[in-house]
């Protein structure tokens, strides 16, 4: 992938170069499931419509069986992750590799439910012996920006579901029938993104690392504060407030 601008001390988020990352995988769990299938797409103008995307996908094989609902939302069956997979590892280091030279370059990377994302491939880096985030980027800042942190906090008694689908009409966005494929679903979020910049200007002005910041912040106070509505309701629940990167 192909960065052809610098940013100076005066740019905003949503100037910069964004690269946009999904997977899709063996299930739910970040900590314990493994990486199916991912996808990058670099959009070099940020929130403005200017150049075409660059894209880049994986297939890899996960060494593990694929159960079947995992395969029915992804469509990624064992035969094909075998067949048409590469080894696992060629495509942890691969991704990781990119995720880590944009951040090298101070630029965002955009992920929607980005700490899923973000721990199952630091823990699949880790399982595989491949030199975490933490060890590859020393003391590079992770930035990240994800919609759906931001939408919780800044539009946060809209009524409705906080699905990528759901969400993308609020932002102007077309919900592409081929949600859950991570190339589609990656396009679409940096879309819904590009339509928050438009519409909340509390945030347009801030750097990458100062949003960064604010959505720490603000996924801290969701998380406590939906956790306290669940116990109120009598659920056991316990949300993790740390973000971007999950326990695992």
């Amino acid at each position: 992938m192909t960065h052809t601008r610098g940013m100076n001390s005066t740019t905003t988020w949503s100037e910069v170069p964004w690269l946009g990352f999904d997977t899709e995988t063996t299930g739910v769990d970040p900590a314990t499931d493994r990486l199916v299938t991912a996808a990058l797409v670099l959009r070099l103008d940020g929130a403005r419509a200017g150049r075409e995307d660059q894209v880049r996908t994986w297939l890899a094989d996960p060494g593990v069986e694929i159960p079947a609902q995992a395969s029915a939302v992804h469509g990624i069956t064992n035969d094909m992750a075998k067949s048409q997979g590469r080894p696992i590892e060629e495509v942890l280091d691969e991704v990781a590799a990119t995720l880590v030279e944009h951040w090298r370059r101070g630029f965002p990377v955009v992920a929607f439910n980005a700490s899923y994302d973000i721990t199952l491939l630091d823990a699949e880096l880790a399982r595989h012996n491949m030199g975490t985030f933490a060890q590859r980027l020393d003391a590079t800042p992770m930035l990240l920006i994800d919609p759906l942190v931001l939408d919780r906090a800044l539009d946060r008694y809209r009524k409705g579901k906080k699905t990528l689908t759901d969400m993308a009409p609020v932002y102007g966005v077309d919900a592409s029938a081929d949600a859950h494929t991570a190339e589609v679903d990656v396009q679409m979020t940096l879309d819904v993104l590009a339509g928050m910049a438009r519409r909340f200007d509390s945030v347009k002005a801030m750097s990458a690392g100062q949003l960064h910041a604010y959505q720490v912040q603000a996924h801290r106070e969701w998380a406590i504060d939906f956790e306290n509505f669940l116990r109120s309701k009598g659920r056991e629940a316990s949300i993790d407030p740390a973000w971007p990167m999950l326990a695992h």
